[in-house]
């Protein structure tokens, strides 16, 4: 898969744009059920009634569907569909969900936010202004699909009769994938993320499909750490889509360090 790094061409409106509305390129695309890939988005701001989705106990208790209602309310146009359904934004990948999140954001509170951070090395807490415009974007080229993710792991899974199996093919997380998989994550963000990397799960060595549907979250629980990591490594460096990991040194230690950005104010005007 050839990936383009290209934040100019993602940040930037990719057509005109008026004070409520703006146009952005997404970095994979929405497949229809024609397998015709829609890139082309219209955000609006958000209004009065997008708080009151964000202050719906419903949503606010699932992660994904709050994201979903989100992003229906707010996007009025996806590439040719017509009419957009609520199930269009559901199934679109996590990457350009993710990306329209920050356009939304920025477009709406504009690009600065204020986020916080916690050093590993000393422990100490500090903040500084991210700049949401200046988030780097890994865009598909005009007519690529979006590979497999695939990892080599190190120590692998070991299954009932000795065999080790340590190649995995995973695709690319969907919203709907986060909506099931948000009450496991209120309950432990670990097996949270064990059930949605389980729905991602294509292969895994020569364990055949029914095996795999069967042990599902299981196989995700008896990996090592250090597997675990690799798998956190290739979506962060393969998958396209924005960069969420920053690149930080503690004010008072100098200790470098990569942590994911703070959401905490993500949905508060600066």
């Amino acid at each position: 898969m050839t990936i383009a790094t290209d934040a100019a061409r993602s940040i930037a409106p990719a057509g005109p744009s008026t004070a409520r509305e703006v146009e952005v390129t997404l970095p994979v695309g929405y497949p229809d059920s024609e397998g015709r890939v829609h890139r082309q988005v219209t955000l609006r701001k958000m209004t009065g009634r997008d708080e009151a989705l964000l202050a719906d106990p419903a949503n606010q208790r699932n992660g994904g569907r709050l994201v979903t209602a989100l992003l229906h309310s707010c996007v009025t146009r996806l590439g040719d569909l017509d009419p957009l359904r609520r199930t269009d934004i559901e199934t679109m990948y996590s990457v350009d969900r993710n990306f329209l999140l920050i356009r939304l954001r920025a477009f709406t509170f504009g690009a600065e936010l204020r986020a916080g951070y916690h050093c590993p090395g000393c422990g100490h807490h500090f903040e500084q202004t991210e700049d949401l415009d200046a988030l780097p974007t890994r865009v598909l080229p005009d007519g690529e699909s979006p590979e497999e993710i695939i990892v080599d792991l190190r120590d692998g899974y070991l299954d009932r009769d000795g065999t080790v199996h340590t190649a995995m093919r995973l695709r690319l997380a969907r919203g709907d994938d986060e909506s099931a998989a948000a009450p496991q994550m209120r309950k432990n963000a670990s097996l949270g993320k064990n059930a949605l990397l389980a729905r991602c799960l294509r292969s895994l060595g020569d364990l055949p499909p029914h095996r795999l549907d069967a042990l599902g979250t299981k196989i995700l629980a008896d990996l090592t750490m250090t597997d675990r990591r690799l798998i956190d490594r290739a979506f962060n460096d393969a998958a396209p889509g924005i960069d969420l990991i920053r690149e930080l040194d503690c004010p008072s230690c100098d200790h470098h360090f990569r942590a994911s950005l703070d959401m905490t104010h993500f949905l508060a005007p600066e």
